[in-house]
């Protein structure tokens, strides 16, 4: 499968493309425009400018022929509220647009435990949360695109276990190794279409979370 990862050199962004290395597929690394793309090349691994402050039709002409799409983008924790909106807002509407118009059917999204929950959002990511929440909704009510939205709890440093919960209720955290595999078992699971999937460290296997779906 040909997995378009933006925001490729993030943190998550990374282990997803490396994960879809191990898993076989063809991921292409979309990156910011002037990103460092050596490491990518080094693993034989195509990168793609997309630069999320363009127009949803320059955009598409990224992805022609890409059979899914994964968005672990961010504007980061050293940005304003400003480039928040541009972002993780507006970018990822722009992407969802962009596949549409590309006519990529799969479409996955990192998005933040309670986004929909305008009463759980903490200070002082309300931005953020704003933002996720805004977004996710356009994926869900305004595309015909067959998505996931994955909702992880606090992102941790520590390594990946391959044991995680999901629980719409329970608070807590996750390592981005998990969230990661999590992501690209999920892609090729057509169960967790439709679906929006919270996601914690826990003491299930990926595999069982999916099989509960």
């Amino acid at each position: 499968m040909q997995v378009f990862v933006v925001g490729a050199n993030g943190q998550i962004g990374r282990l997803v493309v490396q994960q879809l290395l191990a898993r076989g597929d063809t991921p292409i690394a979309g990156l910011r425009p002037g990103e460092d793309n050596e490491d990518w090349e080094d693993l034989g691994v195509k990168v793609c400018d997309f630069d999320l402050l363009a127009k949803p039709e320059t955009l598409a002409s990224r992805l022609l022929g890409i059979d899914a799409l994964i968005f672990a983008a961010g504007s980061g924790s050293r940005t304003k509220d400003d480039m928040t909106l541009l972002i993780d807002l507006d970018g990822a509407v722009k992407t969802m647009q962009a596949a549409e118009i590309a006519g990529v059917r799969r479409f996955l999204m990192i998005s933040m435990l309670f986004a929909e929950d305008r009463n759980r959002w903490a200070a002082p990511l309300q931005a953020l949360y704003a933002a996720k929440f805004y977004a996710d909704h356009w994926l869900t009510h305004q595309t015909q695109l067959a998505y996931t939205i994955v909702e992880p709890g606090a992102l941790s440093f520590h390594p990946a276990t391959g044991l995680v919960k999901s629980d719409p209720i329970a608070v807590g955290s996750v390592p981005r190794g998990d969230v990661a595999a999590f992501l690209v078992a999920a892609l090729h699971d057509e169960r967790t279409v439709g679906k929006t999937i919270p996601l914690l460290q826990g003491d299930q296997s990926i595999a069982q979370v999916l099989d509960q779906l």
